[in-house]
């Protein structure tokens, strides 16, 4: 009976499964995303969520501790001078999972994982405000609408010459006189 085990083993020995976690956590510092299945990514993020917290404090113990997990130096450095410093502010959630479908060959659920921060397309969808619309469905007027509506009521000033309204004036009442 399985009560009370709350490890996934993924089909493997335990030296096995802490290879492949510690090879795919490097992976995903160093490259800020990679594609797995849906149950590797789950125990991943429970195997990289506390050494991305413990690269908050950069001081020699935590650096020997994350390496003792990671095995990389390359990583090391990557998570305690970039990843910490994007995730400095973030209580906990430091990755994403998303799912992404089937695999054909074997009909694995696959999903991407990355690290939240690092993620262009949200960011830049994230900057970009988006026109908000009332129940009703009327929308707001936009700074184009109000615009032309600017240009169209403007009043035209003519620039006349001096002389051409003396001229006018003098012959407006010859043709009254008429």
């Amino acid at each position: 009976m399985r009560h009370g085990c709350k490890i996934n083993h993924l089909s493997r020995t335990k030296s096995h499964r802490d290879a492949m976690l510690s090879n795919m956590a490097s992976s995903l510092i160093l490259h800020k995303r990679i594609e797995t299945t849906l149950a590797k990514a789950k125990a991943l993020r429970t195997y990289v969520e506390p050494l991305i917290t413990k690269s908050k404090t950069d001081s020699t113990n935590e650096r020997r501790v994350v390496f003792s997990y990671l095995q990389n130096k390359e990583a090391v450095t990557e998570l305690f001078r970039e990843v910490s410093q994007k995730v400095a502010t973030r209580n906990g959630g430091y990755t994403r999972i998303l799912k992404t479908g089937r695999r054909l060959g074997d009909g694995a659920e696959m999903a991407i994982m990355e690290l939240v921060d690092y993620n262009e397309n949200l960011l830049k969808e994230t900057k970009a405000p988006q026109a908000k619309t009332t129940r009703r469905g009327r929308t707001r007027k936009t700074d184009e609408v109000v615009a032309k509506t600017e240009t169209v009521t403007e009043e035209v000033i003519v620039d006349t010459p001096v002389d051409a309204q003396v001229e006018i004036q003098e012959q407006s009442p010859e043709d009254k006189a008429e």
